[in-house]
């Protein structure tokens, strides 16, 4: 009898230790105060860089005269207001236009643009600017986007590879979840953010444990950033991880049949 007690007591000793090696809850920005008023950082925007492709529309009220700025313009199209803007070929449209090593493109008509430095709202202001000095056209809109925004995730997160950006702008916190979110073994006090700058690469540490992830300069992303989510601990093999499934399956099974045959001598009393 002492034998058998002391088999259910090793039995739930190991039950303890494998309780133990639980994974634990992931927990963002932990210091969070519920119904504090946190101050916002201004929302950076995006600077062109050498070989970002841009997609660059010019629309007016008359779209014979801005069809020669756009790529592939095969029509056009009246909205709601009566405003007609120019529709062109989606192919030619996702081609855009490559900034160049020296951060320039070339432009219809308007020739060469140094572009390399600038947001998408001064790229837009500065091509309007030009098209009405040169008296080309007046009433006229101009749309830049972004068509090779990309950010790669890597390590503990639950979907290794490359997020596409079509909205032009996302944080680290979005480029997470967008990513599946952080795995059991994320270190969420070591989230790099790897950034080209200054002809170089620098990283950048985040700790999402904490609300200051927000004041962050790597809290909104970059165009070509590498996001790296550090593990806390070496992952298994997969030969490891086999051995301690069976490992759980045969204590499980050594458990299970001590307390039956526990129970069987109780009754047999």
């Amino acid at each position: 009898m002492y034998g058998m007690k002391k088999l259910v007591f090793v039995w739930m000793v190991c039950g303890l230790a494998m309780t133990s090696c639980l994974s634990p809850k992931v927990i963002y920005l932990k210091d969070m105060e519920p119904d504090f008023l946190y101050s916002l950082i201004e929302k950076t925007e995006l600077k062109i860089k050498q070989e970002d492709r841009l997609r660059i529309t010019i629309s007016s009220k008359n779209p014979e005269l801005s069809a020669p700025f756009n790529l592939g313009v095969f029509g056009y199209q009246v909205n709601v207001d009566g405003e007609v803007r120019t529709t062109a070929s989606p192919v030619m449209q996702e081609s855009g236009y490559e900034v160049d090593p020296q951060g320039n493109i070339e432009f219809p008509v308007l020739g060469t643009l140094h572009v390399e430095g600038l947001t998408r709202q001064e790229l837009s202001g500065f091509i309007k600017t030009r098209l009405r000095e040169d008296g080309l056209i007046n009433d006229v809109i101009v749309t830049v986007d972004f068509l090779n925004l990309k950010i790669m995730m890597m390590g503990e997160v639950g979907g290794v590879g490359i997020l596409s950006v079509p909205e032009g702008r996302i944080t680290l916190l979005e480029a997470i979840m967008r990513s599946g979110g952080l795995t059991p073994n994320a270190s969420l006090g070591e989230v790099a953010v790897i950034r080209e700058q200054d002809n170089g690469r620098v990283m950048l540490m985040n700790d999402l444990r904490t609300v200051e992830v927000f004041n962050s300069p790597s809290f909104y992303l970059q165009q070509n950033d590498i996001v790296y989510v550090k593990p806390k601990a070496g992952r298994p093999s997969e030969g490891e991880q086999r051995a301690w499934q069976l490992w759980s399956i045969l204590l499980s099974l050594a458990g299970t049949s001590a307390t039956i045959l526990l129970l069987i001598q109780y009754y047999q009393r």
